[in-house]
């Protein structure tokens, strides 16, 4: 099973209660405040890891959340900080907003990490408002919420050579026998339904990476094959190993089906027809000598140059081996190129700037309700069971003219006023 684009929701964690709490010692008969925070909420990384390689994980678990941090508690404790989730996801993956689109991170390096959800600020302890007229207070606010957001997760595997060609060429059978690893072989289209990556060990401890990328047929970028579906993986490929049929058997010319795929790489993106590439022409142990010449006259007509292999027996692949490595030193310094700028922008994340939203409406004659996010925000922040707290929040909503919108909308002493489930009398 290969995964490469899934959806998850990723939570930070709660912060913790402050406390109210007061001094109770031996011989301290007025013990002051001494109620402590609470703790930080866990935030939510995501992280590249090379010990991944693909997002199967997240098939069935979608949904991610840290750890709450812990009220605050008696003598001052602040309470403890949730722990950080770490989710981790293969090298190449992208990570996206849901709602727009927009990408967020590109997690192309080992241990890039990335912080997609902050944890909830921990409340405050009663010992935080003491004030000069306030000197025993019983306030305390409560643990914000932790930030949720939809993600999508994308990858783009990762690989220093991509195999492409058309169906049956014989990319599976050159990446089992150039590595380790074993992808489905067989005699008809589409065997390989997932890409296959497989590391190449050479002499001196050298090596490189290799991808089977399937499914490329002639308009595969408007999605025929299965081609369009991993036509994004090439983009993180430094070389191109282009295969194509050179024997008899093939009922296609081995040139248009080269010109074909390269043609289905432009229309996906024009960087793809302009990366680094070796043409190979595969099944020489099937080829006869007067075939074998054609096809290489009719390459030499397009300047083309074309190695010979046989991916079953093994002719040529330790010539194309130094001829890949050797090319890849030559481009090691080299950037690889993903998209342009314009199509390819990270998003930046800013704080929002909240304007305090209170709002008045009149219901009936003698009667006005109280609304809004910053007033709603209030409530959840405040434990207004405390007749403390519940003057302070009446407090906060006066400074933000509670009384002045009261009165533009008609109410007069006497008349009744709800904030959500509360309910006082207005008096002017």
């Amino acid at each position: 099973m290969f995964l490469d684009k899934v959806k998850i929701i990723v939570k930070g964690g709660k912060g913790g209660n402050g406390m109210v709490s007061f001094r109770r010692e031996k011989y301290v008969p007025k013990g002051g405040p001494n109620g402590g925070d609470g703790g930080k909420g866990g935030d939510v990384y995501i992280i590249a890891d090379e010990s991944e390689n693909t997002l199967i994980s997240f098939r069935y678990k979608k949904k991610f959340t840290a750890e709450d941090g812990k009220d605050g508690g008696s003598k001052n404790k602040t309470g403890k900080d949730g722990d950080d989730l770490i989710i981790r996801v293969p090298i190449g993956t992208i990570v996206k907003g849901y709602e727009d689109g927009k990408i967020l991170v590109d997690l192309d390096e080992k241990d890039k990490k990335y912080l997609v959800c902050r944890g909830g600020e921990g409340g405050k302890g009663n010992a935080r408002f003491v004030t000069p007229t306030r000197r025993s207070p019983r306030i305390a606010t409560r643990g914000s919420k932790g930030e949720e957001r939809a993600l999508i997760l994308e990858l783009r595997l990762l690989a220093d050579v991509g195999l492409v060609g058309y169906p049956n060429v014989g990319k599976s059978t050159l990446l089992s026998r150039i590595s380790e690893a074993r992808p489905e072989i067989a005699d008809y289209p589409f065997t390989t339904l997932t890409p296959k990556l497989g590391v190449v060990n050479l002499s001196d401890g050298k090596s490189f990476v290799a991808a089977d990328i399937p499914g490329l047929i002639k308009g595969a970028h408007k999605g025929k094959g299965i081609g369009d579906k991993f036509l994004q993986h090439i983009q993180r490929t430094r070389i191109l190993l282009h295969l194509v049929d050179i024997s008899p058997a093939n009922p296609r010319s081995p040139v248009n089906d080269y010109l074909d795929i390269r043609r289905e790489l432009e229309l996906f993106h024009p960087l793809l027809a302009e990366k680094y590439e070796i043409v190979v022409g595969n099944k020489i142990d099937i080829t006869d000598e007067e075939h074998l010449r054609f096809v290489k006259s009719k390459f030499t007509e397009r300047n083309i140059n074309i190695e010979f292999i046989s991916a079953v027996t093994g002719y040529g692949i330790e010539g194309l081996l130094k001829k890949i490595w050797q090319l890849l030193v030559k481009i090691s310094g080299e950037k690889v190129k993903v998209r342009p700028k314009e199509e390819y922008q990270l998003v930046e994340v800013k704080g929002v700037n909240r304007r305090f939203d209170m709002r008045v409406q009149k219901v009936r004659d003698g009667e006005f309700l109280v609304f809004g996010e910053s007033v709603k925000r209030m409530i959840r922040k405040y434990d207004l069971g405390y007749s403390d707290a519940f003057d302070l929040f009446l407090d906060i909503l006066e400074r933000h003219g509670l009384t002045q919108k009261l009165r533009k909308s008609g109410a007069k002493s006497g008349d009744t006023v709800r904030i959500y489930d509360m309910e006082f009398e207005f008096r002017d």
